[in-house]
């Protein structure tokens, strides 16, 4: 295959899966009739909003993101408090309830990232621009406002409308590299002034609301994702995304200003959609893995027990930490979206800890953060709720549903993209560990290149969390599969 048809045949395999999957790859005549009559949105500057443009806000998210959801920016309290302020994207303001982009959107509920595609949400005039909180544009936003006490617990909070401008569009892998003393400043801070100092309080105070949280037992987990590097439209590598400083910044910031959007609703007697990770089914497998490094967990589910285990085992060895977390990720099962009214028991989080949780940050590429932004504006304005519960409850299935096949059309295509660098490697052994296990097949992924693939002999005895020695005996491009043959005994 050359160079030219590599790119071309991921983005057509791309196209298939998601048409198998029941998502529209494509927007109708109707949303993009609809895309030519929004006009340039101005920000709001008529005092029905919150002025704060003139505060050092910034972006931090991938390099070539430009569909920037949120901005944040910190001030510092006389009480050794800080205020960090959290803006986000008022996409609702250009997309109704109802529309022909809406219902896109809703249909997809969220954008999926292929290796050779991305199938945005919303239109890219939207989502990349009108919508985005782009470098140097003012928009309208919906702020979300954070006291923290200088031993990382939340003192008040509270959620209005503002006016915004993104004075630094900033890069994950740049920023953590400064902020770990390991490159020089990204050269937009430079040109912000106090924006350094700025950034630096944001990320003490992340990391004191990260040690809060950990305390309680949110799980620390790190696995490995990993993205096809191309030279050209040629796949020549699979490289990995690594944990930093800044991603761990905003992941922080934006778990803090959900838990505080899931309680602004409840206070205003509305009835939400959240975010929920139940106690893990197969607990007790849990407790097999961590005794084999000699832990102990208790026999009921208990998130601080298994955080202070992963605490451990990452100190002990950070090297071979991420297997470990894949295979608690595993354990653990899938997030859902569920219906939270106000004076029933919300299921909460359980690899976050905490009871109250939603998904709000991120409505450019998230259906349900959309739908949290209609509720969160509706409470503002003391409207009724845009949303019935019954609505909730069909949204509440059909975005975990519509999640789960965004989910497998992304992985689907990374096995092609796998498979593209796996195909002349037929034969060659490699080592694995074991990540899922079930009456439907067995399933390992390979230290190097980190690709996952099914175990078509030898998968006796083979559970989660299995370490094991495999042969590639299949590199399927157009299927997307990968097969391997065990050639050694697993280590348990």
């Amino acid at each position: 295959m050359n160079a030219s048809g590599q790119r071309a045949t991921l983005q057509r395999i791309a196209r298939r899966a998601m048409t198998e999957r029941g998502l529209l790859p494509d927007f109708s005549p109707a949303a993009l009739a609809e895309l030519d009559r929004i006009p340039a949105a101005p920000a709001r500057t008529d005092g029905a909003a919150k002025d704060l443009r003139d505060l050092p806000w910034a972006s931090i998210d991938n390099d070539d993101s430009r569909d920037l959801d949120q901005l944040t920016v910190a001030q510092t309290l006389p009480d050794g408090a800080v205020k960090i302020l959290v803006a986000v994207a008022d996409v609702d303001g250009l997309v109704k309830k109802g529309s022909a982009i809406d219902e896109h959107a809703r249909h997809n509920t969220t954008s999926v990232y292929t290796a050779a595609q991305v199938f945005s949400m919303l239109p890219e005039r939207l989502s990349t621009d009108l919508t985005s909180l782009s470098d140097q544009a003012e928009r309208s936003a919906v702020v979300i406002e954070l006291v923290i006490g200088p031993d990382g617990t939340l003192r008040t909070s509270d959620i209005y409308a503002a006016t915004v401008r993104n004075h630094a569009k900033l890069a994950y892998d740049g920023v953590a590299a400064w902020l770990e003393g390991h490159g020089p400043a990204p050269a937009p801070i430079a040109g912000v002034k106090g924006l350094g100092d700025n950034l630096r309080t944001q990320d003490q105070v992340a990391q004191k609301i990260k040690a809060f949280r950990h305390e309680h037992g949110a799980l620390d987990l790190e696995t490995i994702e990993a993205r096809p590097v191309f030279d050209g439209d040629e796949i020549r590598d699979l490289a990995v995304d690594q944990k930093n400083r800044a991603k761990e910044l905003i992941e922080d910031f934006m778990i803090a200003a959900n838990g505080v959007t899931a309680r602004y609703l409840e206070a205003k007697g509305l009835p939400s959609l959240r975010r929920v990770v139940r106690a893990p089914k197969r607990w007790d497998r849990i407790i097999e893995v961590a005794a084999q490094y000699g832990a102990h967990l208790p026999a009921e589910p208990d998130p601080k027990a298994l955080a202070q285990f992963l605490a451990q085992r990452r100190t002990a060895d950070p090297v071979r930490f991420p297997d470990l977390s894949l295979t608690i990720v595993k354990l653990l099962g899938p997030g859902e979206y569920a219906v939270e009214v106000p004076g029933d028991a919300a299921p909460g989080h359980f690899g976050l800890a905490v009871r109250d949780y939603t998904h709000s940050t991120a409505p450019n590429r998230r259906y349900p953060d959309l739908i949290t932004q209609r509720l969160l504006k509706a409470a503002l304005a003391g409207a009724p709720a845009a949303y019935s519960r019954d609505e909730l409850t069909e949204l509440a299935v059909h975005c975990t549903e519509k999640e789960d096949d965004a989910n497998k059309v992304e992985r689907r295509v990374g096995k092609s993209a796998a498979a593209l660098l796996l195909v002349s490697r037929i034969g060659e052994q490699f080592d694995a560990i074991a990540t899922g296990a079930s009456a439907k097949g067995t399933w390992v992924r390979v230290f190097h290149p980190p690709v996952d693939g099914r175990l078509m002999d030898g998968f006796e005895g083979v559970d989660v969390g299995s370490r094991l020695r495999v042969q590639l005996i299949r590199a399927d491009v157009e299927q997307g599969f990968i097969d391997f043959k065990r050639v050694g005994a697993s280590v348990r």
